[in-house]
């Protein structure tokens, strides 16, 4: 089998053989996930040049997938995750002899026949399926049935439980904590020993949810491509629980720091803290996730400076120091003030101020700083994309800053490197983006005002998040006109685009509504099992990411021909670190920094 290696570009096209029987090719190829096998018959006299660009990837320039000689095959390994479009077209005189788009199924094997059609003479192309696909979505249909058995099972527990006399039962399916308002969101331990009656249980249930789906992602999500990243712009799985997580720490800043108040912690207590939780925060992100040293062990000539912990300790930073300065406020007892409905907004106008101000400045670099060979206010992978027109201006503004500030010092393996054949560096966590995980961290701040200023007044309080959720969800409907590529600010994990972070918020307010209504309202579900990793959030994370490529949480996977393995071994990971936070929650461990 003859490999060609300019030929191996990624997923889209991983090899190309040429023989003169295609059969003898088929029974030698082992496909893996997401891959099929397309053989090209050139039936003309003349040779032909097939392309391809995926239909993912925004006006991208197409491909050379292979080249036919006059009465001869040649095959190609293909990317199935996405619709592909392909083109024939003469070597010599470059006439476009037939062009289509298809969405090829895993493992299948297929056939394109050019040949002249009987009548008039003319080229047509004809597509057969030799071997048919897998079914790719048959193991998420086993695993989701399984889970919501376990999940059904878990829930009658306590109906079950109650007639139970062993205490170990009862402890694993009736018990639940109870949170309160009063009580610090940071001081998990404590609230657990004292277990009070009226602490918010959604709280920790939003954390752990975010949490727990942001490891089964980070474990490979079994494999399919919407429980990853999104190659540019859209939105995947993936890319919705970290704006969830910087929620849920905005929610927790201002709920926390008002039962500090109230204890009398004085400001200069609350900065040592502050600054204590964000070096950590930092420290443990710098050190120990990070670390990818290119000339030796004690190397620091390409350690990664940005990263997720970097930006979640300074976006806690930013925000804890605005509900220090300007948010330790006692909400008035209800009057009749014009400004009684909307008081969760203005009794904190000077953070307010801040907030526009940053994201003002995050507008005007975005789109009116000059990024030299690139056009000003360019949002695009590059690459390959628009035309190929940009290839060096990879993220526009937010890219070019990262590059003057960190060099080699950040991320170069992005999410769009694999689709747009991106050749710059970019990091996903840069100092642009930050301005926005600010602003989402915001908006978790203005659902705990909310839940402060409306305390004891349910109604209220769902009908403030719906309310924020429909503003927020016009607002990125707006900036992105509803496309995934063609609004005036798409929405984009990798730049943290405010269109992103409106659509974010519109789910985050949404998710914590309906989590607010059936965990604290209703009393109908207690959080379990997200809760526990909730209450071990640190825990979690840093243990996933150190240890999450040892056994027992992965192994090296024998069965790579389809999604089966990857995805068993990515709930078996995910589900052995909710195992543990909840074993930790047992024995009443809960690390805090």
């Amino acid at each position: 089998m003859d490999l060609s290696p300019d030929k191996q570009f990624l997923t889209l096209a991983i090899l190309v053989a040429s023989s003169s029987n295609g059969q003898h090719l088929k029974s030698e190829l082992h496909l893996k996930m997401d891959q099929a096998l397309l053989t090209l018959h050139n039936q003309l006299t003349e040779e032909v040049q097939v392309f391809y660009t995926s239909d993912y990837c925004y006006k991208c320039v197409y491909q050379r997938l292979a080249t036919v000689k006059p009465n001869n095959n040649t095959s190609a390994v293909i990317s199935t995750k996405f619709t592909l479009t392909l083109r024939v077209e003469t070597h010599t005189r470059n006439e476009t002899l037939c062009r289509w788009s298809h969405t090829y199924g895993e493992g299948g094997h297929y056939s394109l026949w050019i040949q002249m059609s009987e009548a008039g003479g003319e080229t047509s192309c004809a597509q057969t399926v030799d071997k048919s696909p897998n079914n790719v979505y048959l193991p998420l249909l086993v695993f989701t049935l399984l889970l919501a058995i376990i999940t059904i099972l878990f829930n009658v527990g306590p109906s079950i439980c109650s007639r139970c006399r062993s205490n170990l039962v009862k402890t694993i399916c009736c018990q639940g904590l109870q949170y309160s308002l009063d009580d610090d969101g940071g001081d998990v331990g404590e609230a657990a020993t004292k277990a009070k009656p009226t602490r918010l249980r959604s709280l920790d249930t939003f954390r752990g949810f975010a949490l727990t789906v942001m490891v089964f992602v980070n474990y490979g999500g079994g494999g399919y491509w919407f429980f990853q990243h999104a190659p540019w712009n859209g939105l995947t799985v993936a890319d919705l629980v970290m704006p969830w997580f910087v929620f849920i720490i905005g929610t927790s800043v201002v709920l926390a720091f008002r039962s500090m108040q109230r204890r009398g912690v004085g400001r200069m207590q609350l900065l040592r803290k502050i600054t204590w939780r964000t070096g950590v925060l930092v420290l443990l992100g710098f050190c120990f996730l990070n670390y990818s040293p290119r000339d030796g062990p004690l190397s620091f000539s390409w350690l990664r400076i940005p990263g997720v912990l970097q930006r979640l300790g300074f976006t806690y930073f930013i925000l804890a120091l605005l509900q220090t300065f300007w948010g330790q406020k006692e909400v008035p007892l209800r009057s009749h003030h014009w400004w009684d409905p909307v008081q969760d907004v203005v009794l904190y106008w000077p953070q307010w101020v801040i907030i526009i101000l940053l994201e003002t400045v995050w507008l005007c670099v975005t789109f009116l700083m000059p990024v030299p060979n690139c056009p000003t206010g360019y949002l695009g992978a590059g690459g390959i994309g628009d035309n190929g027109l940009y290839p060096n201006c990879t993220g526009g503004a937010a890219g070019y800053t990262d590059r003057l500030m960190f060099g080699d010092n950040m991320y170069r393996y992005p999410t769009c490197k694999e689709m747009y054949l991106t050749t710059q560096p970019f990091d996903p966590e840069g100092v642009l983006g930050t301005i926005n995980s600010i602003v989402m961290g915001f908006l978790g701040m203005q659902a705990g005002k909310i839940i402060i200023s409306y305390n004891g007044f349910n109604i209220h309080i769902l009908g403030r998040f719906l309310a924020w959720a429909v503003v927020l969800g016009i607002s990125a409907a707006i900036l992105s006109k509803c496309t995934r590529d063609g609004g005036f600010i798409p929405v984009n994990k990798n730049l943290w685009s405010l269109s992103y972070v409106t659509c974010m918020g519109c789910f985050s307010f949404l998710l914590l509504a309906a989590m607010y209504f059936v965990s604290d309202v209703k009393g109908w579900w207690g959080g379990q099992p997200f809760i526990y990793p909730g209450m071990n959030s640190i825990f979690v994370y840093v243990g996933h990411s150190l240890l999450g490529f040892y056994f027992p949480f992965s192994w090296e996977m024998n069965f790579q021909q389809s999604h089966w393995e990857q995805l068993f071994q990515s709930l078996w990971g995910t589900g052995l670190w909710v195992l543990i936070a909840y074993l930790l929650y047992r024995k009443k461990f809960f690390l805090k920094i």
